[in-house]
């Protein structure tokens, strides 16, 4: 099978001008097949404030009620992802920016009452579509996806960045021999959060487990892994976790199954 490149980048990333400029340019250079998926999460937050609308996050995952469902919808949808479809197009990448809802590609459900918290409009992927995504990518469209699905019922869903990033991976290891990297502010997984030299090299599931349990890693960390050891399990080849400026596979932390 022909190779992919599945590449996340964070939205502390989107919101520094010369990084996200470094990784748009580092992106146009990959070579082979690619879709960019994107956050967003701070200007959001920005626009909300702005609007008079409070963000409320639980547990690192925002609460989006019907004003802020407005706001992701607008500012995922539109002003993030334009712009980098913009920028994409300035260095000869022929993007095409996508919800979930664009031609039906990520299918979801509204999140269940969990822990007796209601996440709103907040959406847990049921299908995405890899022929479809696929159709595109052949035709010479490399597919820019926001954090954004639909119930197929009328509702946008605000979906985890990272999530789209892994069902999108998943669901075109069907059709391509995948890498899934998710670049980010951080150099890889850090065994010590405040040293930014301390990169786990690889991480089994086994050495996930242990990490977990003795709080190696914890908060925003934990679905990250979470999606990417999903993503093996599902015929994913690789999945890297790695700083926004070091997408060529080879630095931060590989994510393997043994």
């Amino acid at each position: 099978m022909e190779k992919l490149t599945v590449v996340k980048v964070g939205g502390a990333v989107v919101e520094d001008e010369a990084q996200l400029m470094q990784l748009l340019s580092d992106f146009a250079a990959i070579e082979g097949r690619k879709v960019l998926v994107h956050g967003g999460g701070r200007r959001a937050t920005q626009v909300a404030s702005q609007l008079g609308i409070e963000s409320r996050m639980v547990n690192g995952r925002r609460i989006t009620d019907g004003a802020m469902l407005g706001v992701v919808t607008m500012v995922y949808g539109g002003l993030v992802n334009k712009n980098i479809v913009a920028r994409l197009q300035a260095t000869g990448v022929n993007a095409l920016g996508l919800t979930g809802a664009d031609m039906n590609v990520m299918h979801a459900h509204r999140r269940p009452l969990k822990d007796g918290i209601d996440y709103g409009f907040v959406g847990d992927v049921d299908e995405a579509d890899g022929q479809r995504l696929a159709t595109l990518i052949e035709a010479g469209i490399v597919p820019v996806m926001a954090p954004l699905t639909h119930d197929g019922q009328g509702h946008m869903l605000n979906t985890n960045a990272d999530t789209i990033a892994s069902e999108t991976a998943k669901a075109l290891a069907r059709h391509y021999d995948v890498t899934l990297i998710f670049s980010f502010e951080k150099r890889g997984v850090l065994s010590r959060p405040d040293d930014d030299n301390s990169v786990i090299p690889v991480i089994t599931r086994a050495d996930y487990a242990r990490y977990k349990a003795d709080g190696t890693v914890s908060g925003g960390m934990l679905p990250k892994l979470d999606n990417a050891f999903d993503a093996i399990a599902a015929g994913v080849k690789a999945v890297n976790i790695t700083l926004a400026t070091a997408i060529d596979g080879h630095h931060g932390t590989m994510i393997v199954e043994a």
